[in-house]
């Protein structure tokens, strides 16, 4: 099974439907983007060398055509590596490298930088991401390629937060799993809906389209691309019907957008949060404007988009678990099990531990890494590195990952439960809690803390919030006043940077300590 075929189906089946918007305008019908990936399918092989199984590299930022080039390369058995549009030439030529890379489609003005660290690297042509290249390289229509549904269709390098990124291999059968969940617990969808490319294509965000694919729906890609609230207001009353996906900093910038009336409330179906946790203050307010239409997801490159979900079924605010329900990320998709590995190695279905997922959805393994496909896939389990709860409900409920999981003075301190607390000061926009070396506690608890604009919050403060919330030993030892976080391109916080931060100011301090000490001693040997 070649999941080409969602997109030849639906072209057979409602090819007038219009598949793709970029901004407003009309793009193609199903029929028309079926027939230009079939043509760019055989430019790919015959032009190229593109033959089934090779990596084309997708380093752009969001398209018309970079939707045409996924499914091209899916007609000519190739594999899609989509690569975050932020990363450094210099990163990219190395995933480039590390996957063997055939072809790389970029946005032109980036040709040039990857050409320059690409020399020592395995990148044998780069081409630039436009209309005319694509039309230079067309052939004949070209069928599907005959492929096994268990061949590899796309590769997820990771972020790279926790070290040098890895290439999580997906099949044809994982994107019909997370295609099949999506209509099954999500919505079930119709040419009259449309879907709105708001994160990067790169992300897994991006691989919701073949849902809207599969049911002849519309892609509308935002002209200029990116996010910008407003825009999607406007959209929004212009098509009607939205589905869009946006990490809990694009959906606090949604919500509290001037052009936001009931009109675009009215037309928006259904948002998808994902991409970093949520916090239960930011699901609150955002319920408090939009009402249920927030579906709050966990996943990972692994099992993108499809491990657990906060459906709208579970939003009700009379309900007494309310509070309890909004803490979590929800229960199993359709098709996945979700336990917890405790820390003699046992898996169980309720508890505390390591989140492990088994199902249809999760990768095959890491792109020639056997060492950390052994590590990730136990006897069918993916172990994802993330600490959770699951109750007797079955929700899941979400504690950090484990690599962040602080140890103070032989306590376990789970650092979204601090950020949760601190969140509840109004004056308070974002938060972010790391340990730091402690050569007494073993670590302690740093609190990086950014205020609302026009607000003024003090440590002393947020220390007795903490107080009156949690137990005193999990209470930040230390609060670092900052402007803004620093986040990857999806939008998640990335701890290194800030753990980093706190390193570098540690040295400095040491260094001008010892400097003291010598000018002391010296002093005193006079």
């Amino acid at each position: 099974m070649n999941i080409a075929s969602l997109l030849a189906n639906t072209a057979r089946s409602q090819g007038n439907e219009t598949a793709v918007f970029h901004g407003e305008r009309p793009v193609w019908t199903y029929r028309e983007m079926a027939r230009r990936a079939a043509t760019l399918a055989q430019g790919l092989q015959h032009r190229l060398g593109v033959a089934r199984g090779d990596r084309i590299l997708l380093w752009a930022g969001n398209s018309p055509e970079y939707v045409e080039v996924i499914f091209a390369a899916w007609f000519a058995g190739a594999v899609i590596v989509p690569v975050n549009v932020a990363l450094h030439p210099r990163e990219v030529a190395s995933i480039a490298n590390d996957c063997g890379a055939r072809v790389c489609f970029t946005a032109i003005e980036k040709v040039g930088p990857l050409q320059e660290c690409a020399p020592s690297q395995h990148v044998p042509r780069i081409l630039p991401i436009g209309d005319t290249t694509l039309n230079e390289l067309r052939g004949e229509e070209l069928g599907q390629a005959d492929v096994s549904s268990s061949d590899t269709a796309w590769v997820f390098y990771t972020s790279g937060t926790t070290g040098r990124p890895k290439g999580a291999m997906l099949s044809h059968q994982n994107l019909l799993a997370m295609t099949l969940s999506y209509l099954a617990d999500v919505d079930f969808l119709s040419p009259q809906d449309s879907f709105f490319h708001l994160a990067p294509q790169s992300h897994a965000a991006g691989l919701l389209m073949l849902a809207h694919v599969m049911k002849g729906a519309r892609n509308v890609i935002p002209d200029p691309a990116g996010f910008d609230p407003d825009d999607v207001c406007r959209l929004t009353r212009t098509f009607g019907s939205v589905t869009s996906f946006m990490s809990p900093t694009m959906l606090g910038r949604f919500i509290t957008a001037s052009t936001l009336d009931d009109d675009v409330i009215a037309q928006t179906r259904t948002v998808l949060c994902g991409g970093a946790p949520i916090y239960v203050e930011d699901m609150k307010r955002a319920l408090d404007v939009l009402g249920p239409k927030v579906w709050n997801g966990y996943g990972q490159g692994e099992a993108p988009c499809t491990i657990s979900a906060l459906s709208k079924a579970w939003l009700d605010p009379s309900h007494p678990d309310f509070e309890r329900r909004l803490a979590s990320v929800g229960v199993a998709r359709s098709g996945v099990e979700i336990a917890v590995r405790a820390a003699d190695g046992s898996l169980s279905r309720t508890g505390s531990g390591e989140i492990a997922v088994r199902g249809p959805v999760v990768m095959s393994g890491y792109w020639r890494d056997e060492p950390a496909t052994r590590a990730a896939l136990r006897e069918g389990w993916l172990m994802t590195g993330d600490l959770g709860v699951i109750d007797d409900d079955g929700l899941l409920t979400l504690k950090g990952r484990a690599k962040e999981l602080i140890i103070s003075g032989g306590s376990n301190i789970y650092p979204r439960e601090v950020e949760e607390v601190l969140l509840r000061h109004p004056a308070v926009a974002e938060v972010a809690v790391v340990g730091v070396p402690d050569p007494v506690w073993g670590e302690n608890v740093v609190a990086f803390v950014v205020a609302r604009a026009g607000d003024e919050v003090t440590a002393s403060e947020l220390d007795e919030l903490c107080l009156s919330q949690i137990a005193r030993f999990k209470r930040p030892k230390e609060y670092r006043f900052l402007p803004g976080l620093p986040k990857n391109n999806a939008g998640k916080v990335l701890k290194r940077e800030l753990q980093a931060k706190l390193r570098s100011n540690a040295d400095c301090l040491a260094q001008v300590q010892g400097q003291v000490a010598r000018t002391v001693g010296s002093h005193s040997l006079e």
